[in-house]
């Protein structure tokens, strides 16, 4: 539903994957249901893509992931967890300043690009949770409505796909078992995409989106707890 537009629920989807398995292991096990729904997503949306501000971002966002593989490859599990939170937390701040932010006061220079693509690749590698910094950026681009849709599916498309072998090889957060369990959500994952291409335009997407981010709040919070 998240990857079909309904804005935040990306966000809870890591949080609630965190709270079920350990907080780096969810991460690989993330992202092999992440690349599902991109392939879906980048084929429905396959007309709506504007490539000059993707390759624009990438770039930025790879030295990022690559940053974060570093970082995290062996960051112990506690110091991961609340890692994971905070960003969680500070990307639910960031979430809600932006319903009251002039967004045409964004810049749309060089450094800011690169410092949001940096920090969209730094937080993707690290939780899965680059949606705030990414949204950010595109909506600094002025692009319409579906083309940013578009063009962010097949960004997150290519950067889950190099993201890919460090979670096999690196962190080792991706094998077989983790696979087993990827397979048994796929059809929860066409359905989901299905259902929010009927819902996302019916739903107050204001209203809707602020109880998503309280939600994740609560979940980053418990995170933090434990």
């Amino acid at each position: 539903m998240a990857k079909a537009g309904l804005k935040g629920m990306g966000i809870l989807v890591v949080t609630l994957m965190a709270l079920a398995y350990e907080a780096k292991a969810s991460t690989g096990i993330l992202l092999p249901m992440l690349i599902t729904a991109d392939i879906i997503a980048v084929v429905y949306y396959r007309r709506s893509v504007r490539w000059d501000y993707l390759f624009r971002f990438l770039p930025w966002m790879i030295a990022g992931v690559l940053v974060g593989v570093y970082v995290g490859k062996n960051m112990p599990e506690d110091i991961f967890k609340k890692g994971m939170a905070v960003i969680i937390l500070v990307s639910v701040v960031i979430m809600f300043a932006w319903e009251r932010y002039d967004k045409s006061n964004i810049p749309d220079k060089m450094w800011f690009a690169g410092s949001m693509g940096f920090a969209a690749g730094f937080t993707t590698m690290i939780g899965n949770l680059a949606g705030a910094f990414s949204n950010i950026f595109f909506l600094a681009s002025r692009i319409p409505k579906v083309e940013f849709i578009g063009t962010a599916a097949w960004l997150f498309f290519f950067v889950n796909l190099f993201k890919l072998p460090f979670h096999i090889w690196s962190w080792e957060t991706i094998n077989t078992d983790t696979l087993w369990i990827d397979l048994t959500l796929i059809p929860g994952i066409v359905v989901g995409f299905y259902i929010g291409l009927k819902v996302v335009d019916k739903f107050k997407e204001h209203q809707f989106r602020k109880f998503i981010l309280i939600m994740t709040a609560f979940g980053a919070v418990v995170m933090l707890m434990r």
